[in-house]
């Protein structure tokens, strides 16, 4: 039997549906989901199995319009996820149509996209507009670039996911599997877990805080009984970050370990006992160390 395997980048704009495609086309919970716009910071790589085939989806961040050092390392790397991989596909919210954001990576698109790339549509969150806007949206958008293939899906409830998904495997270029049968995503577990301890931050926090933190599995030991001991350090920029992170009485820190370790257990398989300590850092967003533990370059300039 002939095996397929490549990467496939997922890229638009912030919230247009990338981790939660991910998630749903590899069957688990590799990159982290929330309401909250810009939260893929780093390059997730989720594995799927389709047939003969392996794709190895790679989640990017959002691409949009970069102010701060971390953003601009955000978007850099989702060109670099998009330059690296075999087909890159599109994602367009159905409700907020061809918006400036989108017109900026379809322009890009045209400069960046090797001649040798597939570049796919697919038109996300379906359910929300009305099947004339969804054809009207389509043709517009195949105006602006041509795509070779367009899909209409919805990948919070599936629909159209696995057309896509079969689309993509016989697409992608004829060679042996990259990774073992049984993985699912290649960040290194640390990371995972500090990325599963930050989706529940987001959740928590509210307004610019989730912005101005950053989470880093410190220690992981692997202890004889099979479970495993996690410490993470959760970095903030001011003292007033911090208390309200810790809450009254120690409530909100100790409510967003419980849900994190929850499901980094899930995750493992195994039980799981996670400290958590939050640290004042003033300038972690300055710092190239912590850019290194996100996965993500640290850059002078524009991306």
């Amino acid at each position: 039997m002939t095996t397929r395997a490549g990467f496939v980048a997922l890229i638009g704009e912030p919230n247009a549906g990338k981790s939660t495609l991910t998630n749903r086309m590899v069957g688990a919970k590799v990159s982290i989901v929330t309401h909250k716009v810009q939260t893929t910071r780093t390059r997730i790589r989720g594995v799927a199995l389709e047939g003969a085939a392996q794709i190895v989806f790679v989640d990017t961040p959002g691409l949009f319009r970069p102010r701060r050092r971390l953003d601009r390392a955000m978007v850099a790397a989702a060109w670099g996820g998009a330059a690296d991989a075999d087909i890159v596909v599109l994602l367009v919210e159905a409700h907020r149509g061809l918006t400036e954001g989108t017109r900026a990576i379809i322009e890009a698109l045209h400069e960046r996209a090797s001649p040798k790339q597939i570049v796919a549509l697919a038109i996300n969150k379906i359910d929300r507009v009305k099947a004339e806007a969804l054809l009207a949206l389509t043709a517009e958008l195949n105006d602006a670039y041509p795509f070779a293939q367009t899909f209409m899906i919805s990948a919070e409830k599936g629909h159209g996911v696995d057309d896509l998904r079969r689309w993509l495997a016989e697409h992608l270029p004829e060679g042996p599997w990259l990774y073992p049968e049984d993985q699912i995503a290649d960040l290194p577990l640390r990371m995972i877990a500090a990325e599963m301890t930050r989706e529940k931050l987001t959740l928590r926090l509210h307004e610019e805080l989730p912005y101005q933190l950053t989470v880093e599995t410190e220690h992981w030991q692997e202890r004889k009984d099979g479970s495993v001991r996690i410490d993470q350090v959760i970095y903030v920029m001011r003292d007033g970050h911090k208390g309200i992170m810790l809450g009254n009485k120690g409530e909100t820190i100790k409510a967003i370990s419980q849900a994190a370790r929850a499901e980094i257990a899930e995750f493992l398989g195994r039980p799981v006992h996670l400290f958590l300590q939050v640290k004042v850092r003033e300038n972690w967003m300055e710092e190239s160390e912590r850019y290194s533990e996100m996965g993500l370059e640290f850059r002078d300039g524009n991306a």
